[in-house]
């Protein structure tokens, strides 16, 4: 079998340990500055430079890497493939959005062995209580020959640029909610959740409502501003947030894909699939220090969902809990007052700073 002409990483280049979730982990690719080859052929393979370490300053990205990071498979349950991990995407995502409106993914190459020194360096981050705790145990897929270019959105050679990382869920609520409903799908789930951390005499978990990030009330979008991880500047995100042209595509493919409920397409079709891929995707957002430059806005975690392994049934079971539990009407009380647009007037946002 041919090998596909797919980019390879460079010879030579170091892998830094950036972040990692239940399914990847996220590494820059880097060069030793002191390397005079500066991203030139060398004898030596790739490599893994110390997880965690802060000092990438005496790094260089390859120049044909710039804006990229190198995104890496566990081996998990129900993980597919790399290859088709890409062609759902360039099949099913790619036509809904602009390029400049997603976290790119492009195949590349991984040297022989690459892995394997990958994960042996996750064990001694583990052993030196370097790798976050609920992490550890799972490594990555060592059968796996690709890795994924993704789009750079961290402020590495943009300092002082201002990040933000929110999450859009459901910007409508779901259409088997009772009419009356107190409380939108991502609001009743967190209550839900909430309840049970409450029990359990855990923290509660807050959060923004969904429906305030496209409303027409600037006060809305800027109430849901205080939640969002990464930016203090609460009024600018709020600006860029207001009446988007991105979120609101969202939006429009939120709506077009509304039969997500107890009803509609099975709960194993492509159609369901994409439905709640575009509820659980991860929007980033990059706002350059000097306020004239554009600011980029894409979206993230748009790997398609299936529901092998059980995971359709718990769609259809969740929203059946919300319902008959009473969670959409927001009748249990938690630590935390709801921060749900439905409940009706709420605190005005400034005299809660």
């Amino acid at each position: 079998m041919t090998k596909p002409n797919l980019l390879e990483l460079p010879l030579g280049a170091q892998l830094v340990y950036l972040a990692e979730g239940g399914a990847n982990i996220i590494y820059r690719i880097v060069l030793t500055s002191s390397n005079p080859h500066n991203g030139s052929k060398r004898d030596t393979p790739p490599g893994v430079s110390s997880l965690l370490q802060n000092p990438i300053d005496s790094f260089v990205v390859p120049a044909q890497l710039k804006g990229k990071l190198l995104r890496l498979r566990k081996e998990t349950k129900f993980s597919i493939s790399y290859q088709e991990n890409v062609r759902n995407f360039d099949q099913t995502i790619r036509p809904l959005f602009n390029p400049d409106e997603l976290i790119d993914q492009e195949l590349v190459c991984l040297p022989k062995g690459l892995v394997s020194r990958c994960n042996e360096q996750l064990r001694a981050a583990e052993l030196s209580g370097r790798r976050p705790k609920h992490r550890r145990g799972v490594y990555l897929c060592a059968t796996e020959p690709f890795g994924l270019l993704v789009t750079d959105m961290t402020s590495f050679g943009n300092p002082g640029a201002v990040l933000a990382e929110l999450k859009p869920k459901w910007l409508l609520q779901s259409p088997t909610a009772p009419v009356n409903a107190r409380r939108c799908r991502t609001c009743a789930l967190r209550e839900m959740k909430n309840h049970e951390l409450h029990r359990g005499g855990k923290a509660e978990v807050r959060s923004f409502c969904p429906l305030d990030i496209t409303s027409d009330k600037f006060d809305n979008v800027l109430r849901a501003t205080r939640f969002v991880k990464g930016c203090k500047d609460h009024g600018r995100l709020a600006r860029v947030l207001y009446r988007n042209s991105t979120v609101q595509k969202l939006l429009t493919h939120q709506k077009a894909k509304l039969q997500v409920g107890l009803h509609g397409p099975a709960a194993q079709s492509r159609e369901k699939s994409l439905a709640m891929t575009i509820r659980d995707c991860t929007m980033y957002i990059k706002m350059p220090r000097d306020e004239s430059l554009p600011v980029e806005v894409r979206f993230g975690d748009l790997d398609l969902k299936t529901g092998v392994g059980g995971k359709a049934q718990y769609w259809l079971d969740l929203e059946k809990h919300l319902t008959s539990e009473g969670w959409y009407m927001g009748i249990k009380n938690n630590a935390h007052p709801s921060e749900c647009m439905l409940q009706g007037p709420r605190t005005p946002y400034q005299l809660l700073m």
